[in-house]
């Protein structure tokens, strides 16, 4: 049997928005989806879809999987994430093969902007 990622499934009150954040800063437009639902991308693209899901109920404790997003510039990116209605919510880490900093967007999923110096993988 073979097992292959396709997808990752955030639960949002508000889809139209969040998924106009994530579509925004990822540069990636919404493809076929289930009504209600907003898919960015399509099943066979080369990378996994990302998929809104509604919900009723807002986020309230700390999601414990989240995407980590590769930046050319931390600060650009930054500005960007919060130029689209996302926020920084203040954690920074320094490693030697880049910075990571913890982001949330407009309805607090947190996820990581990591920009890697130029001897670390990307």
């Amino acid at each position: 049997m073979a097992n292959r990622w396709v997808g990752v499934t955030i639960d949002c009150v508000d889809v139209h928005r969040v998924a106009a954040f994530w579509s925004a800063l990822l540069e990636r437009p919404p493809g076929p989806s289930e009504p209600g639902w907003i898919y960015l991308g399509q099943a066979g693209d080369p990378q996994p879809r990302l998929v809104f899901q509604p919900v009723v109920e807002p986020k309230r404790d700390k999601v414990r999987v989240h995407l980590d997003i590769a930046v050319d510039d931390i600060d650009e990116g930054i500005a960007q994430v919060i130029a689209l209605g996302g926020r920084c919510t203040g954690e920074r880490h320094e490693y030697a093969e880049g910075v990571v900093v913890v982001m949330a967007d407009p309805e607090e999923h947190e996820f990581c902007l990591v920009q890697y110096f130029s001897t670390a993988p990307v």
